[in-house]
Parts: C-alpha cells; sequence; structure tokens
C-alpha cells in the first residue's frame, strides 16, 4: 500500500465537469491526480448493488482505493437495545455496499455522551464495538471498521477514547480526523509537535503497524468552545489545521495512510493541494 489521496464524495467541480453518475467519479478523480474516494452513506445506505458494482468496476479500472462512511445514527455509546440493533442493522448494510463496490474500510462515527457520565457512554462503546464485530463475522463481512474522531467535545471520539476502542480488535483501525481534534481541543491540534504527539500516542496505544496504514480525514473546521461548528475550504486562514506539517511528518516516518479531504464543495480540489504539498515536502 502506498499514501491515498481522494475526497469525501464529489466536490462542486464534479457536476461542473459535466459529470452526473458517481460511477463516473474514478474517472474523474484519475484526471485530478488522485487516488481514493469515500463514498458516502451518512444519510442512510441508499444504494443499489448494480449501482456498487459499477462504482467498484470504475475504482479497479482507474485504480481508485474506495472507502464508505456508515451513517451519522449509528451510536456506540447507547446502552439500549433497540439501539444496538439498529446499529447492527445499518452495519451490515454498510458492509454489503461496500462489499459491492470493493471497499475495504468503513467508518463509523461512536456517539454523544447524552446524560449518562463519559465512562458509562465509553463501557457501552466497548461493548458496542465488540458486538458489532461479532455480527459482521456471523454475516461472514471482512471489512475494517475505522472508528473516527469527533469535533464535538460532547462525543466520544477525542484521540484517546479512539485509542482506547481500536486497542480492543487488530480488525479496527483508527479514522483521524484532525479538523475535528484541532476543533474539539480549540485550535490545539495543527502544529508539527501536536501531530507528533498524537503519532506517538498511537503508536504506544494500537502499534506502529496499525498506525502506519492508519485511515483520516482533513478539512478546516470551524469551532466555538464547545467544538466543531462547520467545515470550511482551504481558503480559510483563521481556523486550520494547517497541512504543511502534518505532511513533513508523515514523510518523516513513511506512514501510508489514506487522506479523505472533507473540505466543503472543494474537497477534491483541496485534497490535490494536501497531495501537492506532501510530495513537496524534502525530508
Amino acid at each position: 500500500m502506498s499514501i491515498r489521496f481522494g475526497p469525501a464524495g464529489n466536490a462542486k467541480s464534479f457536476a461542473a465537469a459535466g459529470f452526473q453518475s458517481t460511477a463516473d467519479a474514478p474517472a474523474w478523480l484519475t484526471g485530478l491526480g488522485l487516488n481514493a474516494y469515500e463514498y458516502q452513506c451518512g444519510h442512510g445506505v441508499h444504494i443499489g448493488q448494480a449501482t456498487a458494482n459499477k462504482i467498484g468496476e470504475a475504482a479497479r479500472t482507474h485504480g481508485i482505493t474506495l472507502s464508505l462512511h456508515t451513517p451519522y445514527y449509528i451510536n456506540l455509546s447507547s446502552g439500549e437495545d433497540e439501539r444496538r440493533e439498529k446499529n447492527a442493522g445499518y452495519l451490515l448494510q454498510s458492509c454489503a455496499a461496500a462489499e459491492a463496490m470493493g471497499a475495504q474500510r468503513l467508518v463509523v462515527h461512536c456517539g454523544g455522551v447524552g446524560k449518562q457520565s463519559r465512562d458509562q457512554a465509553m463501557q457501552h462503546s466497548r461493548e458496542n464495538v465488540r458486538l458489532l464485530l461479532e455480527t459482521l463475522e456471523q454475516a461472514g463481512f471482512s471489512q475494517t471498521i475505522c472508528l473516527e474522531t469527533m469535533g464535538k467535545q460532547s462525543v466520544i471520539g477525542s484521540a484517546e477514547e479512539i485509542c482506547e476502542l481500536v486497542a480492543l480488535d487488530d480488525r479496527l483501525l483508527p479514522c483521524i480526523d484532525f479538523g475535528h481534534l484541532n476543533a474539539r481541543t480549540g485550535g490545539q491540534c495543527r502544529s508539527y509537535e501536536a501531530y507528533t504527539a498524537l503519532f506517538d500516542l498511537l503508536e504506544n496505544r494500537i502499534g506502529k503497524a496499525r498506525t502506519h496504514i492508519l485511515h483520516a480525514h482533513f478539512s478546516k473546521i470551524e469551532y466555538s468552545d464547545k467544538g466543531e461548528v462547520r467545515h470550511l475550504t482551504f481558503a480559510d486562514e483563521r481556523y486550520g489545521p494547517d497541512f504543511d506539517p502534518l505532511a513533513r511528518l508523515l514523510r518523516e516516518r513513511g506512514y501510508e495512510p489514506t487522506l479523505i479531504c472533507e473540505s466543503a464543495g472543494s474537497q477534491a480540489e483541496d485534497a490535490l493541494t494536501m497531495k501537492t504539498i506532501y510530495e513537496g515536502v524534502q525530508i
């Protein structure tokens, strides 16, 4: 595996370039010089097998690595039996769609703390992660689940919490969302030193092998004292985070992550900017 760069979903320029079907996305991305694409099922899995097959065939033809974002309403921090059943259903639907298109990684949100204590929410999260892995194994699915760091402080998803959950099983990977971490820490995850501390934490908690191939999201995000407010574009000069020091550190450590850009509408162009910055690093 080598480092991969690509967008989450289709940027505004996709339609502007005359493309209509997501099955055209791999050709579009190859033309831009990108090699990854994250299919979005945040609002539900609404893709048929035939369409998924077409996307997968096009991705293989054009050398695009696919991942899939599962529904946002999966809530791993809940202890309710009904919620756990729904979580399993959403994930099985996501796995079926991912398998049809050849996506090997599925990004999953953990869920809010709500009225329970943070310790209780984490205990439920640990239980639910194990239950979901059992559900996937029983159903015959073998995709990698990537648990995502989150931007709001009221949600399970700090770097430490994601490390603790991913450490439960070797079949898990972290999805490190650098914009989310920067937002939930009030702008404290944007420097070379902060990125170094983050990667040291990952290597110590889940090992160098999994850290080496982590899944990641990157975008600039506006934040308040409670965390994430909204995604921005690379034109933002206020909120960050900054990609240049991250590119340098990735080069120095020789990591080979999949980096998905989630900018607001310019995610393909900003992904290409990330790739250009990375390729220009001299070490």
